[in-house]
Parts: C-alpha cells; structure tokens; sequence
C-alpha cells in the first residue's frame, strides 16, 4: 500500500517519542528511563479508544531495541524499526487478549519467553486489551511478570484498568493517557489538512474535534470521511454537519425559544425536522443538556476564536436567551431532562417520549412561570398594602403574624413525633417500616431505662454494632432532638421476646389447670397444648 493510498490514521501515525501529541510528560519520562537504561520490566498504558496505546508500545519497542530511534526516526533501514511498526518483529510478539483469553495462552506466551531474543536486544511482548484475560491467565502472568529475564520487557494496553488484578497493576509502571485537549487536536488536523492540500474550513475541523471527544483516532477517521466525501471541493461547516448527522446549535435555541412561547404544532414540527436530518432521541436529549448548561452558565464561558464548543453566532444567541430566562426554569427543565434520559431506554418508540417530553415542558415553564407570579404577588402586596397604601393597622398585622407562628408551631409539632418510652419507640419503628431496628428492640436489648432522649441499655452480644448509631440517627429525624444511648453493666428488664415467652407460658399454665382443659383430655388423652391465641369473638 502506497503512502498517499493510506487512510490518515495510518499515514500520521507517530513513529517517535516527539511526534505525539497531548502526553509530553509521559514520552518524556519513559524516553529519559531508557536513556539511562533504567527502563520498567512493565509497562501499562490505560485510556480511551483511540488515545494512543498501540503506538506508545511500538514506540517504546523501538526505542528499547534500536539507539537511533530513540532520539529520532531511524534513518537506516534497520532490522528492528519497520518490522516494529508493521507488527512483523521476530522478538516483538504482539497480543490481542480479546481473541487469546485463556491461561493455555499465556503458559505457551511464558513458555516462549525463556529463550532470549533471536535478533533485537529484548524481548517484547506487547498485550493488547490486556483487561480480557481471564483470571486464571493473570495469575499464571504474575510470577514472571515480577521478575522477568533480563532480555524480556512486557507492555500492556488497556481501555477497562478497573478490571485488571491489583496485583498485576502493583507490578508495571501505569501511565493514563487523558484525552487530547481539543485546542491540540484542532491544531494537529489543521496542519493534516495543510499537508494534505485540502481546503477545510476552521469550523468544520472544530465538529470534528467535538465528535472525536479526545481520541485522535477518532479525529482522523472523520476527517478522512469528509474530505473522501466532498472530494476535492472545499469542506465547510454546513456540509460537514449533513455528513455526520450533527444538528446545529442554533436549532436547539429556536426550539427552546418555541417552547417558552407554548407552541405544541411548531414544537413537534422542530423536533421532527431534527430527527429527519438524522439525530437520534438519545443523542438529542444529551445535545439538549448541553444547551441548558450553557444557558445557565453563559457568564462563565469566554468567547474566543479558538473556542471549540461555541461559535460566535451561538455564543449571542444563548446570552440574548439567557437574559429572558429564569435559572429556576432552566434547572427545572435539567432535571426533567436527566429524568427523561433515564426513561428512554425502557420506550420501545423513542420519538414518542421525545414529543411529550417536549410538551411537558411547556407546562413546566407555564407551571413555574405562575409560582413565580403568586410569589411576586405576595411580595408586592405586603409591600404596597402595608407600607404605602397602609390599608391595614399595625394591629391586624401582628394578629396575622401570631396566627402565622401559632400555624407553624402546630406544624413543627406535628413534624416532631414524641416518644414517651419503649413501647413508643417499638410502634413508632413499625409505623415508618425500620423493621430491622424493631428486631433488635425486641429481641436483644434488656433495658435498663428509659427517661427524657435517655435510654440505657444492657450490653448484648447480639446487638448488631451499628444499632446505637442507627437508632439515635433515625431518632434525631422523629423527635428533632438529640438522644443519648448508652450501655449499664445491669442486668437489665426482660426484653419483649422473653416477655412474650414468659407470658405464654403463664397462659398455658392457667388454661392447663382449667376444668374445659381437663375435659379435652379425657376426651383426646394424647392432646399437647402448645399456644394460646385469644380472638375477640
């Protein structure tokens, strides 16, 4: 394949420590450990699709079996560089974990690793989604990876690190590869273009941007697919929204400006019209909270020319709109968004809870916009009545305000359940369903006393530990006040379980010495009473 015949992330892929882009920190400090010849026996590379793993490993590889392309490309047509790159290297074995997952695998990996290299100066072995091996794989690892042969280097790369051993991670050097900055990244394909001769414009390198979220791969991908679709002609930020189904941000404000004008026809027209041109329900919800983030915080955000998320014409509009609104509305519609966002994957047609999120909305607004209204109201008319106008005596006033304080006592009264002593607590903990703190109350506390937000318990070694902090946690929520529970070296009263025991016994003791009692038995000789339950009738 010819150079000009390669797609762009081929083409462009780094070859050295200096030609990556975003992780300067991270080439330097593993450039600086080889050139001193203090290299890791492991190394872990972790990060989104498309960050760079591969290519930090081969180049890594590189530089440990080759001096020249350690500081630069390798000019010499050497034995080691190109077979490295185009993944051909006798002592250089590259692995897919997600197609090699079992420990036969590794045994034969670790089986092969005894031998050192044919050609290169190490041994490498390069694991992609390292992640995918199976437990057993890892700990079949673990062993040689802590004290490899001296020829022999492992790389590993991963998207998922959560999901590899402590273990295994105790023993590499991990390096996280964060997303490209998007300033970087829109340099970086300014420049492609440049070198490729094609005319794009700014805005349309900064969709891409936006769509790749970081990953340069990504990055590259897009940008071939709009220029192979547009050809030789120039690639503007219109047609490159038609080509990636990206629905401009303005539209979003006209539908938001729809909404508050309570137009349910031309609201679902706008939506319908967004999905035509190939957004989908998730996608727009999401695009939709982005709008609202910046409609709330638009005083935060600076305007410049290199902003990547925000051109000027989307930058006047939000903050023209942002003045009419009330942030109260703008986080109400947040919320139900996120709601809305929760819901969509249980609808089978997703456009229909698209349309009536929609239109809730608008009874949102209406809803939010009437409290605010009566709360205004209020405002204005205590002021007006009672100051300017003064309608109304100072007398009345301080009746109003008595019988507001009187309302909120009652209130706060009601709020604040009391609880006089144990067999208040047991009932109150059935009434709002604590059933496991009723368990411990009947079953393993002895009490001692009970007075006042006092309660003094005997010590028992069934007590679960957290009851005294549960119980004085849930206790502060009824009553409002601070409850002190402690333990006494008393012995303490019967609890409610060995009562309950002790007055059935009683019972059955009374109803044994019973004549009706006596009279079973010479009818049924064999009869065993075993309970007694008293009915009303």
């Amino acid at each position: 394949m010819t150079t000009k015949s390669q797609v762009l992330a081929l083409k462009y892929r780094p070859q050295t420590f200096k030609d990556l882009i975003g992780h300067e920190e991270i080439a330097t400090t593993i450039y600086n450990s080889i050139k001193n010849n203090i290299p890791a026996n492991a190394f872990l590379f972790t990060g989104i699709r498309g960050i760079g793993k591969t290519t930090f490993a081969r180049i890594v590889a590189k530089a440990l079996n080759c001096e020249q392309a350690l500081e630069s490309i390798c000019k010499k047509k050497c034995d080691h560089c190109e077979p490295i790159a185009n993944s051909s290297h006798i002592d250089v074995l590259e692995m897919d974990a997600a197609s090699k997952t079992g420990v036969d695998d590794v045994r034969e990996l670790i089986e092969f690793s005894r031998y050192p290299p044919s050609a290169a100066k190490f041994k490498i072995f390069i694991i992609d989604e390292v992640h995918m091996l199976s437990k057993q794989a890892f700990n079949a690892l673990l062993k040689t990876l802590e004290e490899p042969p001296k020829y022999l280097k492992f790389i590993f790369a991963t998207t998922e690190v959560k999901k590899i051993p402590i273990t295994v991670i105790s023993r590499c050097q991990r390096y996280d590869l964060s997303r490209i900055k998007s300033e970087e990244l829109f340099v970086y394909l300014k420049n492609i273009t440049i070198k490729e001769e094609k005319n794009v414009e700014d805005n349309a390198i900064k969709l891409i941007v936006k769509l790749s979220e970081g990953s340069v791969r990504d990055a590259l991908s897009l940008l071939d697919r709009a220029t192979i679709s547009n050809n030789e002609n120039s690639l503007t930020f219109e047609y490159a929204q038609k080509i990636f189904g990206y629905v401009n941000k303005s539209s979003y404000i006209d539908l938001l400006e729809i909404i508050f004008l309570g137009n349910e026809k031309e609201i679902i027209n706008h939506y319908r019209q967004l999905y035509n041109s190939g957004i989908e329900p998730e996608l727009f919800l999401n695009d939709f909270l982005e709008i609202l983030y910046y409609l709330k915080n638009i005083s935060n955000i600076e305007n410049e020319g290199s902003n990547i998320t925000l051109n000027d014409s989307d930058y006047k509009n939000i903050t023209s709109l942002s003045k009419k609104l009330d942030p109260n509305t703008i986080l109400l519609f947040w919320e139900f968004t996120l709601k809305t966002l929760k819901e969509i994957k249980i609808v089978a047609n997703q456009n229909l809870l698209i349309e009536m999120y929609l239109i809730q909305l608008t009874y949102l607004k209406k809803k939010n916009v009437k409290e605010n209204n009566y709360q205004n109201k209020i405002k204005n008319t205590s002021i007006k009545d009672i100051d300017v106008k003064n309608t109304i005596n100072k007398d009345a006033v301080n009746q109003i305000k008595n019988i507001k304080q009187e309302e909120e006592k009652k209130i706060e009264k009601k709020n604040n359940l009391e609880i006089n002593n144990f067999e208040d607590l047991i009932k109150m903990c059935v009434q709002k369903k604590e059933m496991k703190l009723k368990y411990e109350l009947e079953n393993n506390i002895n009490l001692v006393s009970f007075s006042n937000t006092n309660i003094e318990i005997a010590f028992n070694d069934k007590l679960n530990k957290s009851f005294v902090k549960d119980l004085s946690e849930k206790l502060y929520i009824w009553t409002k006040s601070r409850w002190l529970i402690s333990f006494s070296k008393e012995k303490g009263a019967m609890s409610e379980k060995e009562k309950k025991k002790g007055l059935k016994k009683k019972n059955i003791k009374e109803y044994e010495s019973s004549n009706e009692f006596k009279n079973l038995l010479k009818a049924l000789p064999d009869i065993e009473l075993i309970d007694i339950e008293k009915k009303d009738d």
